[in-house]
This record gives structure tokens, C-alpha cells and sequence, in this order.
């Protein structure tokens, strides 16, 4: 099997799994040009705690981790089995600074990208959880550790926004002014250049920028464009194929590497 890209998608709003806008659409466009990989390990910007944790269900559940949207998005389910021995695998390769667990499952931050992309959820998933104790340098190392994965036919992929003020994004909303702002536009300029020049020092400094902390109040959403970052190397292409912003200010940038 031909090495995976590494893939990082900008998920939105929990309301793109079930509308078919701009976002839904490109979502099913990206299934049909990425390889179909042998399984996937998604490391969701909604799995952030302490500590570094691999889903080691064999069927897990589809988790509804939000709150105040209509009933039809409760009721989505995306019933993608699970791959033990993929968790088995990337415990091992991070020589066990990670640990499976049993408790979790498939966040929306994966099942809403993947529930387009794949619809037939007939695919393996794996979470990977973002360990919110660690510098931004720990987690690009985490993804460099993944790569072998990409030649063992696992897709891994990040799913965040590399905008992401959801303080300022539902202000912008309640105002009826849903226009990008020139900071939000910048920062995610910024860390496209920094990925085209596969600048790993500007990607792992870019949160303590004055773009980075008012596009990211809290880390969760631009962590794991590192874990993709790092599963890459200065080979691989990088292409663009989602832009845009959702809400006004929430980049939907996708990027693929390789």
C-alpha cells in the first residue's frame, strides 16, 4: 500500500454533519480524493485533557459532546468500528506515553468530518486524545513518532480550526456581522506560509503570537494541525483543499500533506 497523506480538517460548527452547505459538500469532496485508508486516527481538538489516551473500543459509541442544537443532530450516529490493534500499535510506537482507554469514543470533532467523508462508516477509527499539559514542541513530536503509520495505510488526521474564538465568533453572529476579521485572515495566512515552508518553528510558536492567542483563547482547536504537521516531512506537497471561514471568524482551512 502507497503511503497515506497526513490530513488535518477544519471541522466548524457540530451543525455542518447534518446541513448540506459549503462545508458538508467539501467534506464528501475530500473522501473522494483521499486514498481510502485501512483505518484512521484521529486526534480531535475535543478530546483535550491531561494525559495521552488511545480509544481502545472495538465498537465505540458516537458521542454528542455539545449542548442547545436541534434534536436531528442528537440522533446522528457514525457506528465506524474500532481497531485494537491499532491502539495496541500507536502505544507502542509512542513507547508508552500513551495508554488505551475504554470510556470514550468518537467525538463530534471526528465523527462530524468523517460522517461526509465516509458515509458508509465502514472504516476502522481510532482516537488520539491532546494532552493539554504539554508545549506545542510535545505535541509536533507526538505526530513525528505517527508517521510510520502513513505507510502502514492509517490516515492520520488532525481535526480542529486554525481560527478558532467561539466568544467572538457568536458575538459576530448576535450582531449580524459575520465578515472576517483582518486578525483572523492574517494568523490563518500565516500558518498556511508556515506550512507550505514546512516551518515546524514558526507552527510551534505561532500560540504565543499576539494572532495566535486572539485566534485561540484556548489551545484545543490548533493542536492537533501539529500532530498532522509532524506525521509529514519536507517531501511531502502541501495543498489547501477547504478554505474559507465558517461563523465569520473560524478558519475551515483543510490541509493535506503528501
Amino acid at each position: 500500500m502507497s503511503r497515506m497523506p497526513a490530513l488535518f480538517v477544519g471541522h466548524g460548527s457540530p451543525m455542518n454533519a447534518i446541513e448540506n452547505n459549503v462545508w458538508s459538500r467539501s467534506f464528501a469532496e475530500l473522501g473522494q480524493v483521499i486514498p481510502r485508508p485501512k483505518a484512521i486516527l484521529s486526534v480531535s481538538a475535543h478530546w483535550y485533557l491531561p494525559g495521552t489516551y488511545v480509544t481502545g473500543e472495538e465498537r465505540p459509541k458516537t458521542i454528542h459532546d455539545f449542548g442547545g442544537f436541534p434534536p436531528a443532530l442528537y440522533h446522528v450516529e457514525y457506528p465506524a468500528p474500532g481497531d485494537v490493534d491499532l491502539a495496541v500499535r500507536v502505544v507502542a510506537i509512542l513507547r508508552h506515553r500513551a495508554s488505551p482507554r475504554t470510556d470514550w469514543g468518537l467525538d463530534h470533532g471526528t465523527w462530524s468530518v468523517l460522517h461526509h467523508m465516509w458515509p458508509a462508516a465502514d472504516i476502522p477509527v481510532v482516537q488520539l486524545s491532546v494532552d493539554s499539559t504539554l508545549a506545542p514542541e510535545a505535541h509536533l513530536d507526538i505526530g513525528r513518532s505517527l508517521v510510520p503509520l502513513r505507510d502502514e495505510g492509517v490516515l492520520v488526521m488532525g481535526s480542529g480550526n486554525i481560527t478558532h474564538n467561539l466568544r467572538h465568533a457568536f458575538a459576530s453572529l448576535h450582531a449580524g456581522d459575520v465578515s472576517t476579521p483582518e486578525w483572523a485572515r492574517r494568523f490563518d495566512e500565516d500558518i498556511a506560509q508556515a506550512l507550505e515552508q514546512h516551518d515546524a518553528g514558526a507552527l510551534t510558536r505561532a500560540l504565543g503570537t499576539e494572532g495566535g492567542r486572539r485566534s485561540h483563547p484556548s489551545a484545543d482547536h490548533y493542536l492537533p494541525l501539529l500532530y498532522a504537521a509532524g506525521a509529514s516531512d519536507a517531501q511531502d506537497a502541501v495543498t489547501f483543499p477547504i478554505t474559507g471561514y465558517d461563523m465569520g471568524s473560524l478558519s475551515m482551512r483543510a490541509v493535506r500533506l503528501g
